[in-house]
């Protein structure tokens, strides 16, 4: 579905869990065939280890997203520690026909110059830091999660001409590591893994030892337990002069995800109906938007006041 000038467009961010190959590449058939998304960038973010079971099926996503008139970006590795990942973010910067997402510092030396796409992982908190990246070539940038509003509206009106992109849907990514909490969690290594992070699709939940729910773990990522969810800011991220909404996918129904996000951003769904259908989608999830409202990033700030969602 298109939209109009004035609405953002619905973008899918990479898969940040291991799944595993054919799941993989299932999911992004049915994006191809179903989902109302314009942009999507896939590729491993997260782990190197990972792409052994997504390099396989690259290609015939590329070529089912690209035939359904999807806009393919490809992400590079978030923390790049061996001569092999070093050597891969290498060859994807020199050969791919795709736009590329940079989500290191590491690859900003390698495609300075090129268009390209900067991730939610590197962190643009303010409109300098935006303008140098530009100026070097970034044409679109997701803004880390962490940003509450009079913040995003300050550097998108630095760059009105540069496409910004808002994390919208989604686990935030917190910070990632050279060691592999997920594996030690079970006993293991990070260079014994024995790919264990895949026993969980959607994350490791951690808790509290008064068990109250905490964090999740992703492999060498951490990430917030609660699941970011901006539909009543979608007017105000639009009139903003925000281009592009991130979903970020999770193990859930992402094709329906997707069509409550695009229904509230034409205007065919109002925002309570949205998040209703939404936790029918995602049960179980808690929900929250505290960053954007300048609350810490777990709250839920809904009419004025803090409510928690899905909380069990």
């Amino acid at each position: 579905m298109m939209t109009n000038a004035h609405t953002p467009a619905l973008s899918l961010g990479p898969v940040y869990y291991l799944w595993d190959g054919p799941k993989w590449r299932d999911f992004y058939f049915r994006i191809a065939d179903e989902a109302p998304v314009e942009h999507v960038t896939l590729g491993e973010t997260v782990c190197s280890k990972r792409q052994h079971f997504t390099e396989p099926h690259i290609a015939e996503v590329v070529e089912r997203l690209e035939a359904a008139g999807k806009k393919v970006t490809l992400s590079t590795l978030a923390m790049v520690t061996l001569e092999r990942e070093s050597r891969h973010v290498r060859d994807l910067i020199r050969d791919s026909a795709h736009p590329v997402e940079a989500n290191d510092l590491s690859a900003l030396g390698l495609i300075a110059g090129r268009a390209h796409s900067i991730g939610p992982l590197v962190n643009v908190y303010n409109a300098a830091t935006a303008r140098v990246l530009a100026a070097r070539g970034a044409n679109n940038i997701c803004l880390p999660p962490e940003l509450p509003m009079n913040s995003i509206e300050k550097i998108v009106a630095s760059l009105p001409d540069l496409s910004f992109e808002v994390f919208a849907f989604g686990r935030m990514p917190l910070a990632i590591s050279a060691r592999c909490a997920h594996a030690r969690s079970k006993g293991l290594t990070k260079d014994n893994c024995q790919f264990i992070c895949g026993e969980e699709p959607d994350g490791l939940p951690l808790r509290t030892l008064d068990r109250q729910s905490f964090l999740v773990l992703n492999g060498v990522q951490t990430m917030s337990n609660s699941c970011v969810v901006l539909l009543g800011e979608l007017q105000a991220l639009s009139a903003a002069g925000i281009a592009r909404v991130r979903l970020s996918p999770q193990d859930c129904d992402m094709v329906a995800v997707a069509a409550i996000y695009r229904a509230v951003l034409d205007g065919a769904m109002d925002d309570g109906e949205a998040i209703a259908r939404l936790s029918d989608v995602y049960p179980g999830a808690v929900f929250s938007n505290g960053f954007y409202h300048q609350q810490e990033g777990a709250a839920w700030i809904a009419r004025g006041r803090n409510a928690a969602l899905g909380q069990g």
